[in-house]
């Protein structure tokens, strides 16, 4: 296991962060301790919720993961051996049982959304907390183009000075150790560094945006961020929802994987994410690797990345992500990944 400087903190996290979102949903509680156990015996001290989960998000299972989590810390005690991260929701998440649907980074919403948390988690601190989406219209979730149609459907959003300060205070009051960005941009990012320095409060220390195979946009803009202000990146969907794995080749739909259950969750299956998926499972194969591996290593590999995340929905995938870090990805393996990048990049944004 290797370990990464979280942004400009005296701290290091693994490579490797448990993702738990399917915990309430596709993974009972029992199921959800099994894997809680055994990530912490094997080093994975380092935890991912949100208040939005399970995932799909509805009212029935909201808050769901992090009452788990809460539950097993109950239990087994042993907080202070987790580095534990989550997520204040944003608005537009499509209903109304968060905070009546008009969900905003203010002090108010921001001190009800970590009160329920730390009840929830049944703790008294969250040692990363996160803004899951920014609350301006911008590109995330897959959204590429920025232009006219934003601007008209803008609306008042919160000062970002109003939300860094709003977190300093929490901060202060030591229900936040850390505060973290997701799904961000490069103007968002570099705004919010510029203001904290101005304004004299914490700084952001990573962004948790979406990096895989399928999906390197990262790279653009962002990466270079990561590298100037040691804003690095904990990478979700690394395995682009289970498409990385191979087991959705040739149109197969396992029973029980999540974009059978869930068809909603189309953002890795269209034509060209299916055609580089299959380009990328033929050169693992030439490689002797499987196609997991190499996504996984891939991501590792990259100086950017402060910690992968990785779901599973079972034991024994658990035990494959994890495997994955060990390898090392030889020179001929990341050609063959950029000559595929080159001829379809980013099929899956």
């Amino acid at each position: 296991m290797q370990f990464n400087p979280l942004g400009r903190t005296s701290l290091k996290l693994p490579e490797i962060c448990l993702g738990t979102m399917t915990f309430g949903e596709q993974n009972s509680q029992q199921e959800a301790f099994e894997q809680l156990n055994y990530a912490l015996a094997h080093g994975l001290y380092f935890w991912d919720t949100a208040e939005m989960y399970s995932v799909p998000p509805k009212p029935e299972t909201y808050g769901a993961t992090e009452t788990i989590i809460g539950n097993w810390f109950a239990q087994h005690g042993q907080r202070d051996k987790v580095f534990l991260a989550s997520k204040i929701a944003g608005p537009g998440f499509g209903g109304t049982h968060i905070r009546e649907g008009n969900t905003r980074f203010n002090s108010d919403h921001i001190a009800k959304a970590l009160d329920a948390s730390l009840k929830r988690l049944q703790t008294d601190y969250i040692d990363l907390y996160q803004l899951h989406w920014p609350e301006r219209h911008t590109n995330f979730f897959g959204t590429l183009a920025y232009g006219n149609q934003q601007a008209e459907n803008d609306y008042d959003t919160t000062p970002l000075e109003e939300t860094l300060l709003a977190l300093q205070e929490e901060i202060n009051r030591g229900r936040i150790r850390y505060i973290g960005l997701s799904n961000e941009t490069p103007w968002g990012t570099m705004k919010f560094l510029h203001l904290a320095e101005k304004l004299g409060v914490s700084k952001f220390v990573s962004v948790q945006n979406p990096y895989s195979l399928l999906n390197r946009t990262y790279e653009i803009g962002m990466s270079e961020i990561a590298k100037y202000e040691d804003v690095g990146l904990l990478a979700y969907s690394p395995l682009a929802f289970g498409y990385l794995t191979g087991k959705f080749r040739n149109g197969a739909r396992p029973a029980n994987a999540r974009v059978t259950l869930f068809p909603r969750f189309s953002r890795y299956s269209n034509p060209q994410s299916e055609w580089a998926t299959e380009q990328y499972a033929q050169l693992a194969e030439k490689h002797g690797l499987s196609l997991t591996q190499m996504a996984l290593a891939f991501i590792k590999q990259q100086f950017f990345v402060t910690s992968t995340i990785i779901g599973a929905t079972n034991l024994d995938q658990l035990k494959e992500n994890i495997q994955a870090f060990e390898i090392e990805l030889p020179s001929e393996v990341l050609k063959g990944i950029e000559a595929i990048h080159t001829q379809q990049p980013n099929p899956a944004p």
